[in-house]
């Protein structure tokens, strides 16, 4: 599968070298430069390119940068993208700490992924923005395995949502799935499910006990 990774951190980093040790062909960006991943190419035989070219056919699309960069990316990121593209939002809203108050997401009240959702004009599925990024490597585990980590995934599209819930099976994980994504709150900074590390049912468990309310260290 080709996959296009937008976000070099260490969820996208790591993203990268669990994603090309499955064998999947990824192309990988950030906002400093092609040049400054080949480190990270090297290590895994990823393409290092820009945001576009990175999204040029891609299958999937994983967006794992600071929110607050979202409005910077090409308006037509998805364009050359295959048409069923399914695109992945890792994304959380720290507005104390990074990404300053966003008023579409307090005064509105939308979800965070809504609001991405929205600047790309796509669908996205949201997975791993709760999980600590070492895990991503250090605590992949057979399916069955009893202490196989779950994580929750939510999305509109159902289709979408699969082959993402497949994705993360390959990577070593369980999933969850959380609803839509007006219901991805459940798995925002603050919640019982963020930074959970626990079975599928835990994490049900978890979901199931998320407040609406945003914690005040979350809000902006």
């Amino acid at each position: 599968m080709r996959i296009g990774i937008i976000g070099a951190g260490n969820i996208g980093g790591n993203l990268t070298r669990g994603l090309t040790s499955l064998g999947h062909e990824v192309r990988i960006a950030n906002s400093r430069g092609p040049h400054t991943l080949a480190d990270l190419a090297a290590e895994t035989g990823a393409t290092p390119t820009t945001a576009a070219e990175a999204a040029h056919g891609a299958q999937v699309v994983v967006v794992t940068i600071p929110l607050k960069n979202i409005p910077d990316l090409p308006e037509d990121l998805l364009a050359e993208a295959a048409e069923d593209v399914v695109v992945i939002d890792t994304n959380n809203y720290y507005p104390r700490e990074r990404d300053g108050r966003i008023p579409a997401i307090e005064d509105d009240e939308i979800t965070e992924s809504r609001w991405v959702q929205h600047h790309l004009g796509h669908p996205v599925v949201k997975v791993f923005n709760g999980t600590y990024a070492s895990d991503l490597l250090e605590r992949p585990r057979p399916a069955g395995d009893p202490a196989r980590i779950a994580v929750p995934v939510a999305g509109d599209d159902e289709a979408a949502k699969k082959t993402v819930r497949d994705l993360v099976d390959a990577l070593g994980f369980d999933t969850v799935d959380a609803g839509g994504i007006d219901d991805s709150w459940k798995q925002q900074p603050g919640t019982p499910v963020y930074g959970l590390r626990g079975s599928a049912e835990e994490v049900r468990a978890a979901l199931a006990a998320a407040s609406p309310e945003r914690p005040a260290n979350f809000r902006g």
